[in-house]
């Protein structure tokens, strides 16, 4: 695709730069975005043994005000929010009343009546509506904060070292998923302690006009440490190998977060939120799929869509799949019946019309380094 094509789609604060240092740019959930730069493997293992620095300000961000926050994100989540702090990050879903997931989100709680929500970029437009829509009843006021918010990412067992030259918050303090205020440069913005690679690191929302400043600032000061920019496509093996959800993958309208491994971001006993009947019936009767981890043990990488077989019946399909840097073999999740989810599972994956020896196993596929 040409850089004129561009146009077609949305761009973030970064966008110059990724073409100055030669990123691959291509189209992604409307945006167009860097999948790679040096290559995914070279950014893969950067993140796993140095550090890295993604740009994710593509994802969404919507702010909740009013002294009803708290009960309408009850209502609208999968999770409590009760007991959380302020300065707390809390992983959650929101669900359609059949239990099919609308989206799976981040909640950041600055106050009792201040939250906002982290949504993924595909899902911004459709997240924002369907939250304004159910708010009517509450006294809260929604905004889509996503156009004025740039969202940077620094991952790896080097970030605190990174970002701690030149932000004014002591971030050895700062706990996993929990964010704090503060200075990041000369600029005002949030820093997180959160991240979707399963390595200690930091997500850092500013707002989007110094974003293209901060950025350059990050790879200056981590030159040392061998900071490089990541890609969306080594965002993905990352991700993959902690065995992380994707929306329009392994969750959609159409899955259920208990049949995804999500249950623990479910409090059915809570009390009502949107899906809660589904679910909780669901929870009775027992489930008839289970997300699980595919590993291969011949060469081959598994793709969405490809066919899991066992004894020559198809008993499921890869959701995502990848070549995992980390093991330097095929790794996937897939839906199977729980009678072929036991870890050490033996099935084939169909490559090519040729089938592929490959088990079952528990994600995650290797070890996660967050800092807890």
């Amino acid at each position: 695709m040409s850089q004129e094509s561009s146009e077609n789609f949305k761009t973030t604060p970064l966008f110059n730069i990724h073409r100055e240092l030669g990123g691959k740019l291509v189209p992604f959930a409307g945006w167009f975005m860097p999948i790679q730069y040096e290559g995914l493997v070279k950014e893969h293992l950067c993140v796993r043994e140095h550090v890295g620095i993604f740009d994710v300000s593509h994802m969404g961000e919507i702010d909740v005000r009013g002294d009803g926050s708290k009960q309408f994100l009850q209502k609208i989540l999968t999770n409590d929010i009760e007991r959380m702090t302020e300065g707390a990050v809390l992983y959650s879903l929101m669900c359609y009343e059949d239990g099919g997931v609308v989206d799976d989100l981040l909640v950041y709680k600055f106050s009792a009546d201040h939250y906002f929500l982290c949504v993924n970029a595909s899902n911004t437009d459709k997240d924002f509506q369907w939250i304004q829509q159910h708010s009517r009843s509450f006294n809260v006021e929604v905004k889509n904060i996503s156009a004025q918010t740039a969202q940077l990412a620094v991952q790896g067992k080097h970030s605190e070292a990174v970002l701690q030259s030149f932000c004014d918050v002591p971030l050895n303090r700062l706990k996993y998923y929990h964010f704090v205020k503060g200075k990041i440069y000369n600029y005002e913005g949030i820093i997180s302690r959160t991240g979707y690679t399963g390595e200690d690191g930091f997500e850092v929302y500013i707002d989007s006009d110094c974003a293209e400043t901060v950025f350059r600032k990050i790879l200056k000061e981590g030159k040392s440490f061998g900071i490089q920019p990541i890609g969306l496509g080594a965002r993905d093996t990352l991700r993959l190998e902690m065995g992380y959800a994707l929306y329009g993958n392994e969750i959609d309208a159409k899955t259920s977060p208990l049949e995804a491994g999500l249950g623990w971001v479910v409090k059915l006993d809570k009390g009502d939120f949107f899906g809660r009947q589904a679910l909780d019936k669901q929870n009775k009767n027992g489930l008839e799929r289970n997300l699980i981890g595919i590993r291969l043990l011949e060469r081959g990488v598994p793709r969405s869509h490809f066919k899991v077989v066992r004894d020559n019946r198809e008993i499921g399909e890869i959701t995502s799949g990848t070549f995992s840097p980390s093991l330097n073999t095929g790794i996937g999740l897939c839906y199977v019946s729980k009678d072929c989810s036991e870890a050490g599972t033996r099935v084939e994956i169909e490559i090519r019309k040729q089938k592929v020896s490959a088990e079952v196993v528990r994600p995650p596929f290797v070890p996660s380094q967050v800092k807890k």
